[in-house]
């Protein structure tokens, strides 16, 4: 996965252009989503859910996992989530979009705040 447009090999940086070069791990994950249906997805399947920056992709996610929590991360599911309508006086307004990442566990990790 080189880019750019050099003749030789040994002139092209390695890349890996899953991981976005701007966003670190603690710019990844905003914060956690703390639900009844996420408490129970935690302890049944060890799966977290967090609301994750709108650019961040699933490597990025799981990076930002392992490297803040020390977890080994099995899988990522990611959701784009659309803004709902809101009432603000006798205006109707749309919230955000925003984006949710559901982190699933090795069986012999935890995460302690939920």
């Amino acid at each position: 996965m080189a880019t750019g447009t050099a003749k030789n090999e040994a002139d092209l940086k390695v890349v890996d252009e899953r991981f976005n070069p701007l966003l670190a791990p603690h710019q990844v994950l905003v914060r956690p989503l703390v639900t009844e249906k996420g408490l129970h997805r935690a302890n049944r399947v060890n799966a977290y859910a967090f609301e994750v920056n709108r650019q961040a992709t699933k490597f990025d996610v799981r990076r930002a996992v392992a490297e803040l929590f020390n977890v080994r991360v099995v899988k990522v599911y990611i959701q784009n989530r659309k803004g709902r309508p809101r009432r603000s006086r006798n205006k109707i307004v749309m919230t955000s979009d925003w984006k949710k990442a559901i982190v699933k566990l090795h069986p012999e990790d935890k995460i302690d705040f939920f």
